[in-house]
Formats: structure tokens, sequence, C-alpha cells
């Protein structure tokens, strides 16, 4: 914790690993990697960094540098997009793109909206069309052009729906009756009389399966019928259940279904098959991952259940959460407990509220005080406070009358004081603030800086930590009457 250098900035942004940015009596500057001004910024503020773009904004509006230092828009656009490769400026109602890979912007004429999709590509619509005008066929127009979480644009034109690559050449021609995004590359489709599971190709898109009954999607669950009949589970590129007797399939959860047959069984499936086999007494199963799943019974009645739908603990709760580090919370006559696996009570339901945490812990919540419940303390709350938030190794920041301390994972304080904020930087240290002057410990307890700083900030690509201090001169006041000598006298 020595003294490296002293900067004279009224304020310091450090935005990524070479993007640091100080406001300064002259302005804005893009600093080198030692702190130095490097290039001047023209703008009062920085508006927004996505890396490698740095908006600012000026008097007169947005503009653009690339974070080596580049100017690249002039500062007098009403609203500016950004991509890796690409900017694109709207002023009014005219649009305009910089290319970085051609080093020049142009502009795209007036539209009534241009945006960017998450590939990259500009979609313009003007006069309820729509284009690419950046792709190999920019004057082409659609009655529609989707972006979705998949590589591929879906289209609608005069004959029917299709897809378009990022280069905005056609994979799959616009001539279905209907087609929507499913999940990654994948699609469904109906043409003329039959349904189709089509996958997104960079040359040509591929039907991975066709179906001339009927397939339902909705809630992003796909179920085949066939004469009427739920026959099908499917999946996006497929089927994931074939069964005969099914009467329901309820979505709970990603790629998690309970199944219900005729014969009153129910069962829990998984993306790769079963994994609560169907079983007798089960109306509900819910999802685990520690293999014993919270299921309740036809009384409404809650326990958890095996692989095989074997009652592991009987259902006698009126509800249950899943299993985080052997244990899961349950409802008992309207209050919250804590139960292992073995079915012991850990906890009696006397909690409104209760949140597994991922270390084994859990934070029971009355009268709107929060305590931390452990094995340590037996799962008894020792000690209230207004808000608890966890960290790793079970330390944890607690408030307390508005303000914050840290504790070890047995409930002692590590700092001597409470703060009015606590905050954790880099996994290893803690910034205090108290009285809007802010001060560093480490995960010890240790003061290693004293509360005495307008700010600290953490420059984690440099493992430098900056503070900032209001400087004070030094003044030195002669005495009345005193008089400097002339030389020679």
């Amino acid at each position: 914790m020595s003294l490296v250098s002293r900067l004279m900035y009224k304020d310091i942004l450090v935005l990524g690993e070479a993007v640091r940015i100080a406001e300064t009596d002259e302005g804005l500057f893009l600093l080198s990697n030692d702190y130095q001004p490097a290039v001047q910024i023209e703008g009062q503020e920085v508006y927004q960094y996505l890396s490698p773009w740095i908006l600012v904004k000026g008097e007169s509006g947005l503009g653009a540098y690339h974070e080596y230092g580049q100017k690249i828009l002039n500062l007098k656009y009403d609203q500016i997009e950004v991509f890796f490769n690409l900017l694109l400026a709207k002023k009014g109602q005219e649009y305009f793109v910089y290319e970085r890979g051609k080093g020049t912007t142009r502009s795209l004429g007036v539209l009534d909206h241009a945006w960017i999709s998450r590939r990259g590509q500009v979609i313009a619509e003007d006069k309820g069309k729509y284009y690419l005008p950046l792709s190999i066929n920019p004057t082409k127009d659609y009655e529609l052009l989707e972006d979705n979480e998949s590589d591929y644009l879906l289209i609608k034109d005069v004959e029917g729906y299709g897809l378009l690559n990022m280069e905005g050449r056609v994979v799959l021609e616009a001539v279905l009756d209907s087609l929507e995004h499913t999940r990654g590359n994948f699609y469904f489709g109906f043409n003329e009389n039959q349904y189709l599971l089509i996958e997104g190709d960079p040359i040509q898109a591929n039907i991975r399966y066709n179906s001339f009954h009927r397939i339902s999607f909705e809630n992003d669950l796909m179920l085949e019928y066939i004469h009427g009949k739920l026959r099908r589970v499917m999946k996006e590129d497929g089927i994931l259940l074939d069964a005969v007797g099914m009467t329901e399939v309820n979505r709970i959860g990603p790629d998690l279904y309970n199944v219900k047959f005729r014969d009153n069984k129910l069962g829990l499936l998984g993306r790769d098959g079963w994994l609560v086999g169907p079983s007798d007494s089960l109306s509900f199963i819910r999802g685990s991952d520690e293999k014993l799943f919270p299921a309740s019974n036809e009384l409404g009645k809650w326990g958890a259940v095996d692989s095989k739908g074997q009652w592991i603990i009987s259902p006698s709760l009126d509800e249950m959460g899943s299993f985080k580090n052997g244990i899961a919370a349950f409802r008992k006559g309207g209050f919250w407990g804590i139960i292992d696996r073995s079915g012991k009570i850990l906890s009696d339901a006397n909690w409104d509220k209760v949140s597994i945490q991922s270390n084994g812990r859990a934070i029971g919540e009355k009268s709107s005080e929060k305590f931390i419940l452990s094995a340590e303390n037996e799962y008894k709350g020792v000690e209230s406070f207004e808000n608890i938030i966890p960290l790793e190794e079970g330390e944890f920041i607690a408030i307390r009358n508005g303000k914050a301390g840290f504790y070890s994972s047995n409930q002692d304080p590590k700092l001597e004081n409470l703060f009015d904020s606590i905050l954790v930087q880099d996994g290893r240290w803690l910034t205090a603030e108290s009285d809007g002057k802010f001060g560093l410990f480490d995960k010890t307890g240790k003061n290693v800086l004293p509360v005495d700083y307008e700010n600290i900030i953490f420059d984690q690509f440099k493992n430098t930590i900056l503070v900032k201090c209001t400087y004070r001169p030094i003044i030195v006041v002669e005495p009345e009457g005193s008089k400097k000598r002339k030389k020679g006298r």
C-alpha cells in the first residue's frame, strides 16, 4: 500500500483493460497505462462505454471515439447504437453508419426506424418495409425481418416465411405458412399440411423432423398428437418422449416437464429422459439437482421422492422447496422451516420466509427481521438484521439500524465499527463508507487505508487502487510587519 503517484484529476473512470478516462479543468482525457493524459476527448461526460467504443456527450449531442483514441463520430447525434465492428447513429430521422473495416461514415437516408440486430446486422424499416442496407442485397425489401437468439433472421415475404444468414443470403426459402424461433438455431414451422422442425445452417437450412400429425407449440412446449391423442413430447430437433397413454404435459421449468398418464401416474421428464419415473400417488414433482425431488400427493401434502418415485420423505408438509447442499425449506401451518434429506426437521416452521443459500446456510425472516440460520447455531436465529448479503465462505454483510457491518460465518463482527455502506472489491477487499468518506479493509478486518477518502476505485487490470482526496495546499503566512530584505542591504 505504498503511494506510487499523485494525480491531479477531478475524477477517473476505469472502463476497461486499456480504457481510463480522467476529468480535468481542461476537459476529458484518455489516459496512458501510467495514468498520464494521452488524448483529449471532446464533450462534457462519458455517456457509455461498450468495447471498443467510447460514447461521449457534448452540448450539441453524442459522438464516438475508438478506445485507442481515434475520433469516429462528431458530437452532433441524437442517438448512437454500437456493435463491435460498426456504429449506427441517428440525427433527426436520418441514419448514419460507420463500418470499422471501411473506416468511413455514410448516410442510410431518412428512415422510420433502424437498429442493429444481436448478431450485428443493420435492419432498416421504412414505410412498412424492412431492409438490410449493409447486406449483399441492400435494396431487397421484406414484410418482416425478425431478430431472435439464433444466428439467423426470420423473414416474411409475399409468399411466406423463411430464413436469412448473416450475409443476408436466403438459407430457407420464404414459402412456409408460418415460422417461429424455438431455441438456439432451431425453428418450428408449418407448410400446407405438415409440421416442420428446422435447423438453421449458413448454406441451407435443414429439416430435422416433419410430421403430418398436429404439433402444438405454446409456452416453449411442443406436443405431437396422433389421431387426436397426445403421443409425443418434442424437443427442438425431434422427439423427446414417445409414450402411449399420456393425458397431460406441463412445463415447470427449462427442460422440465410433469407428464401425467391415463392410469393417474405422474413422472418428471428432463432433457435426457425421466428424472422421476411415472409413479402412483403423485400430483406434482419439482426439479432438483440432488436426486431427491420435492413432490405432492393427491391430497396436496408435500414430501420428497427418489428417481423411482418412492417416498423418501413422507408427504406431510404443506409445501416444500428444492434441496441445496442437503437442506430444503418447507411450509407447515402458514410458516416455513428447514428439513434435511432424511426428513429431520432442522428448524421448526416458525419463519415468515426461508431462503436456502448455496453454502448450506439459510436466511430466515420474521416480522421483517432477518437471521442467519446454520448448523453452527443449530438453525436458530441468534442475531437479527434488517438485511443480509451472503458472501463466500459463509461471511456476510448485514444491515442494522441503517448501518452495515461485516461478519464471519459464526456471526462474529470482523470490523470494529458499523458504516453507511460496505462493498466487496476484487474478492479480497472491503470498501467502507461513513459520512461520505471511504476507507479500505481486508477480509480479516484490518484497516488498510483510513476512512478519510472521497472515493476509492479498484483498477483490477493494473492491480492498482486509486484513492481520491481533496488537495490541501500548504499556505505559508508571514507575520505582520515582516519584510524581505533586498539584496545588498
